[in-house]
């Protein structure tokens, strides 16, 4: 085993059982660091770097189920192995889909729990930031700059085209500062629908519309103490963003049906994958609310500008698939080719669907899906390639743009951004 690799760290509440597991990782020449319950993992996991989390589900006062849920909002790079019972199977399979990336059967071999270190462990140069995966000098910048703007109280916007992480360096931002233990809420405003998002963002008392049989606190206080992201904040419909304005400016919140005000102590972060500037002076983004909005503006760039990165990200994506085999070189170097118009989003959805498709030990070049660009197309800019890949992807797909968006991973909204671009542009 390589001496690059980080501590294993084991959570389970049988002392015998938790010594074994000790003894047998340290004889195979792993780090272990120990947890008898969920509550002192997560403080071991703000103290030191982990490579990997393997734990009981049945534990108490906090279950392995809370604690994937904990790790996955706090630390989200951290891979994690539940430990389960037969009788368990089902649930530690539905926690698979929530963030586990794979589960040992109680009781097992040695042999197994080896295999299963060896496989989902990551190496230091992969957690240089408590979890972010950065090699570039770029994003080594970036969230260095992040770390000191998550000291602060001020309010931050992180723009970039879709699919880069800009929730990702929301989290990281939150887990840097000082409101770490408390509540992350994240609300997606292109995703609810606008005659509900006012009563999602600011909660609803009894009676206030057809439906409202009992009160519900909005995302502001779920947030109280901790975080709020308003992801995609240039969706928010014009009539919405005064009301959005005068809570950011006072501080405190009514409930729709309301009358009394609630004080907030809550961080606000935003994210847009469109030019700010230029919706604001076309007037589809009040340009107070901007300015409360960019204190302190960071931008997320594309996976393009930071290409030393590609490799490692497609490694990372491919240790948390279950089962999922290693890149082969000429995998890797295609990918490293590639312009990634959905950013690192897409990389994910590749290295998903390349995992399925590679019938080898490895995921050759070829199960990856993804034509080499030829040689005539170099001298073509950024945003032609992208239109170029966004319209075969389309035809590939008979004109599906549900099936488009997930192979290109996008957002339906933003696939039907571009294409009312491209139409406009047609039309010059």
């Amino acid at each position: 085993m390589s001496d690059t690799k980080l501590p294993v760290l084991i959570v389970e509440d049988d002392r015998d059982l938790r010594e074994a597991i000790e003894a047998t990782l340290e004889l195979a020449g792993y780090p272990v660091i120990s947890a008898q319950d969920g509550t002192e993992a997560l403080a071991l996991l703000k103290q030191e770097k982990v490579g990997l989390v393997v734990s009981d589900v049945s534990m108490k006062p906090m279950d392995g189920y809370t604690l994937l849920k904990e790790i996955g909002t706090v630390f989200p790079g951290i891979p994690v192995v539940l430990m389960t019972a037969f009788g368990d199977v089902e649930k530690a399979v539905g926690a698979m889909r929530s963030g586990a990336c794979d589960y040992l059967l109680k009781p097992f071999e040695p042999s197994s729990l080896i295999e299963y270190v060896e496989r989902y462990q990551l190496a230091v140069p992969y957690d240089d930031h408590s979890g972010m995966i950065a090699q570039d000098p770029k994003i080594e910048a970036l969230l260095a700059l992040a770390k000191r703007v998550a000291k602060s109280s001020a309010t931050v916007m992180l723009t970039g085209e879709s699919g880069t992480g800009k929730e990702v360096f929301a989290r990281f931002i939150h887990r840097n500062s000082a409101r770490a233990d408390k509540p992350f809420v994240a609300i997606n405003c292109a995703a609810i629908p606008e005659n509900l998002l006012e009563a999602t963002l600011f909660g609803y008392e009894k009676g206030a519309f057809t439906g409202a049989t009992q009160p519900q606190a909005g995302k502001f206080e779920q947030a109280q103490g901790g975080t709020l992201l308003l992801d995609e904040i240039s969706e928010m419909p014009l009539g919405l963003q005064a009301k959005l304005l005068r809570v950011l400016q006072e501080r405190e919140v009514e409930r729709v049906g309301g009358r009394q005000a609630i004080a907030l102590d809550i961080r606000v972060l935003a994210t847009s994958n469109r030019d700010m500037a230029e919706i604001v002076a076309k007037g589809a983004f009040r340009e107070d609310l901007y300015y409360r909005l960019n204190v302190i503006p960071l931008h997320i760039p594309p996976l393009r500008e930071h290409p030393a990165d590609i490799v490692p990200l497609a490694r990372y994506f491919a240790s948390r698939i279950e089962g999922g085999p290693k890149l082969s070189s000429s995998a890797e170097a295609v990918l490293a080719r590639h312009a990634w118009p959905g950013n690192i989003r897409e990389l994910e959805n590749v290295i998903q669907r390349a995992s399925i498709l590679a019938t080898g030990p490895e995921i050759e070049a070829a199960d990856l899906l993804i034509a080499e660009e030829r040689a005539d197309e170099k001298a073509e800019d950024i945003k032609s390639l992208e239109k170029k890949h966004i319209m075969e992807t389309l035809a590939s797909v008979n004109g599906s743009r549900k099936l488009a968006v997930q192979k290109l991973g996008i957002s339906e909204r933003t696939l039907r951004y571009k294409l009312q671009q491209y139409r406009l542009e047609s039309k010059e």
